[in-house]
């Protein structure tokens, strides 16, 4: 592997860049990447020297081809959102039967910890996430046409809320055995489904404290486009960044253990964003029970007997902690009997 890699990224940046053979140096694994194999890299031309980050997509396509995914960065970056440039795709390298994006290497953190750290030390936790409004802003006012071709998409339904509905709706159905917190948190989205809005927006789907790289001056970019999708609802990313699971143990600063709402909010809105608290609340619930389901998905073979799996295991181990936050969610709603969601 090693070797068909070195010489797919020499072959393709020399062709690039006309100016000869590339030699490839360092070739090395960062800790970073959950689903896909990323390598860092120096790229060497004569006296040159750059550092670079090859991503090989997985070879079971999950969420955007390479081609989307390297499209949307690129075109994301036109509408200064931080993120990676791009410099190449290769979309069937056949010495590794799968696709790679080559992109610049960005220094800094990106490990959730390190990042609350850093940030903590250099006291930019409310900067960064002040940032991070302007960046997704930008990205939500792009004109939803100018999205690549390839890139996913909602399915036809009348709001992306409601596709997103229908879609939890069956896994609840699916589940292996009855999980009344998660049905109530259907319930209460069934009762509580937002209005379909007025225009929909690009949306990258997993903005958070984990899948961003944090340097010395606060937001260095914004990583990991491969789920993100045309048609969708820009309450949802602001949502996600603020669910529990990515505060890492910081519960009292509500966007990733980094800053708050109105930090986040405040932002958004200087970069034209429009928020809205009801879809952002119904989104915050929506996201904790997808968290939940995608948990019980993973554990699903070792409660059926046919794997033995431990980090499958202790997946499923973390589902009554995600319960709790959907309780948390909902509280007012239970105190009150109304259709109001409780902040957390």
């Amino acid at each position: 592997m090693t070797r068909a890699l070195t010489d797919v990224l020499a072959e393709t940046l020399s062709d690039l860049w006309g100016a000869g053979a590339v030699e490839i140096r360092d070739l090395a694994r960062p800790t970073a990447g959950a689903h896909r194999e990323i390598h860092s890299f120096v790229a060497v031309v004569g006296d040159r020297r750059r550092k670079l980050v090859a991503t090989l997509m997985p070879e079971h396509i999950q969420g955007n081809p390479a081609t989307a995914e390297a499209g949307i960065i690129r075109l994301a970056a036109e509408h200064g959102v931080p993120v990676p440039a791009v410099h190449a795709v290769v979309e069937d390298a056949a010495d590794l039967g799968r696709a790679v994006i080559i992109s610049d290497f960005i220094a800094g953190e990106s490990i959730p910890r390190r990042v609350l750290r850093l940030a903590k030390e250099r006291g930019t936790g409310r900067a960064i996430i002040g940032q991070l409004g302007h960046a997704m802003a930008r990205l939500h006012g792009i004109d939803v046409a100018r999205a690549p071709v390839d890139l996913r998409s909602y399915p036809d339904a009348p709001s992306p809320a409601s596709a997103a509905l229908a879609a939890v709706r069956e896994s609840v159905g699916g589940l292996e055995s009855p999980r009344p917190v998660l049905e109530l948190g259907l319930l209460w989205l069934e009762r509580n489904l937002p209005h379909p809005i007025g225009s929909t927006a690009i949306v990258h789907t997993d903005v958070r404290n984990g899948n961003i790289i944090v340097d010395d001056d606060g937001l260095a970019a914004v990583l990991d486009w491969e789920r993100a999708i045309r048609g969708g609802d820009p309450m949802e990313d602001l949502a996600w960044a603020a669910n529990r699971m990515w505060r890492f143990g910081v519960d009292d600063l509500e966007v990733g253990g980094l800053g708050g709402r109105s930090d986040l909010v405040e932002a958004y809105e200087a970069e034209g964003g429009t928020f809205d608290v009801a879809r952002f609340e119904w989104w915050k619930v929506l996201w904790a029970l997808r968290w939940a389901l995608g948990l019980a998905d993973l554990a699903r073979p070792v409660v059926t007997g046919t794997s033995d799996n431990i980090v499958w295991a202790a997946s499923g181990r973390r589902i009554p902690e995600v319960e709790w936050d959907l309780l948390m969610l909902l509280r007012r709603d239970m105190a009150a009997g109304t259709g109001g969601g409780a902040r957390r």
